[in-house]
């Protein structure tokens, strides 16, 4: 097993739960990323945008981890993982709190793009943070619950909206969601011991470590699959409140449905970790998860279910579906970030990497699924963009992340 970057014989305390306050940083830090989809028919009144400005300001909070990704990796490599997960909870609190104030487009999709930035510092910090202070027996389920974290911050943000909405405004909101990200800092500070040796304040020692992972094939891979993954669901769940309102379905629904599909995909993540527990091949639950997404989706979206007695219910179960089994992808690749950084690289890079590309995914996906549906005046050629992101992760999934080219045995791994 690959040491995490930056980690000799010295490993710091590890306890059975101090990797749970980590997973709360995580889910309150991905709140913001799910704090809008609800709130964003406020945000288009206030500030008269357009669908396709909705989908960039949906995906501009990614726009930090598509460019500052290795940046970030390289800078956790000597300031510290601990340190830069407490760096990017305060600049999510300072983001959240001056897009309250934004009364431009402009300014708020500022604001977004620094959220984003700190969100990169903490979700590419916290596998390999995690892997230092968790005992080894308690790996894949700490990873469950990690990879849990997205699905998780959707139930919370989108139904913590959906009510809030109807009383405060969209501002409020991104005030309270500054507090609830500020309230997690002192949770890291207390319950998450610093490890010793963590940090290498050789910088060219770190940017070796940084390059020999980029110049690593399988780190890319992974990373790509898992933007198959996130072009799809970032995306859709995205834009779900938006097409079960124009759908017909009025009042809080809207929100509570996007809420429970999204929590689904965290109960999803979490009970693949069990299953990593067992002993099941990564690259089968990859696959399985990738190819309900794409048949789900098709039947979300590609018939006309308006005047079928019932078909709102079955286009509920089928993106829950879509959901819950798709969870099967991020809670797999997020387990081997770590591992698959070569001896002489870094654990954080190839998670930084990873989150560099499937960020991207996330950035053009919204943009991409609302072009669509402008052109088509409706929603019904979505699985088109989820199709083809499914048969290309399948494809790749298939070719790269076999047993034997990432040379991992997590059977007889905790």
């Amino acid at each position: 097993m690959n040491a995490p970057s930056g980690v000799d014989a010295a490993q710091p305390a590890r306890t059975r739960f101090s990797w749970i306050p980590i997973v709360i940083a995580g889910v309150a830090a991905a709140m913001h990323i799910w704090k809008l989809p609800e709130a964003l028919s406020f945000v288009q009144d206030d500030l008269g945008m357009t669908l396709i400005e909705s989908g960039v300001l949906l995906g501009i909070v990614q726009v930090g981890s598509m460019a500052l990704g290795l940046a970030i990796s390289l800078f956790s490599e000597v300031l510290g993982l601990r340190r830069t997960l407490l760096i990017g909870l305060s600049l999510l609190t300072v983001g959240s709190l001056a897009g309250a104030f934004a009364e431009t487009t402009g300014f708020l999709m500022a604001t977004r793009a620094l959220e984003g930035v700190g969100f990169l510092m903490a979700t590419v910090v916290a596998p390999p943070l995690i892997r230092l202070i968790t005992p080894p027996a308690r790996t894949n389920i700490a990873m469950g619950w990690w990879g849990s974290f997205q699905g998780l911050a959707t139930f919370v943000a989108v139904l913590a909206s959906t009510l809030l909405l109807t009383s405060v405004s969209w501002q409020v909101w991104w005030v309270v969601m500054a507090v609830v990200t500020a309230a997690t800092i002192p949770l890291i500070v207390v319950f998450v011991p610093p490890p010793p040796s963590d940090r290498d304040s050789n910088v060219r020692l770190a940017a070796r470590r940084v390059g020999a992972t980029v110049k690593t094939l399988t780190p890319w891979m992974a990373g790509i699959v898992f933007a198959c993954y996130t072009l799809q669901w970032g995306s859709v769940i995205g834009f779900l409140p938006t097409i079960f309102d124009e759908a017909g379905v009025g009042g809080l629904w809207p929100g509570i449905f996007t809420a429970i599909v999204g929590g689904v995909n965290g109960v999803g993540n979490i009970l693949t970790g069990r299953l990593h527990q067992r002993g099941i091949p990564m690259r089968r639950l990859v696959l399985i998860g990738l190819a309900t997404m794409g048949v789900a989706s098709i039947i979300t979206f590609a018939p006309d279910w308006s005047g079928v007695p019932g078909g709102l219910v079955v286009q509920i179960l089928a993106v829950t579906l879509f959901s819950g089994v798709g969870a099967l992808v991020p809670a797999s690749l997020n387990r081997i970030a770590v591992d698959i950084a070569p001896p002489n690289g870094s654990g954080a890079a190839a998670m930084g990497l990873m989150v560099q590309i499937y960020n991207g995914a996330n950035f053009v996906g919204p943009i991409i699924l609302a072009t669509i549906a402008t052109a088509a005046g409706s929603w019904h050629f979505s699985w088109v963009m989820t199709v083809s992101a499914t048969l290309l992760g399948i494809l790749l999934a298939w070719r790269f992340l076999s047993a034997r080219r990432l040379g991992i045995d997590f059977q007889h791994r905790g």
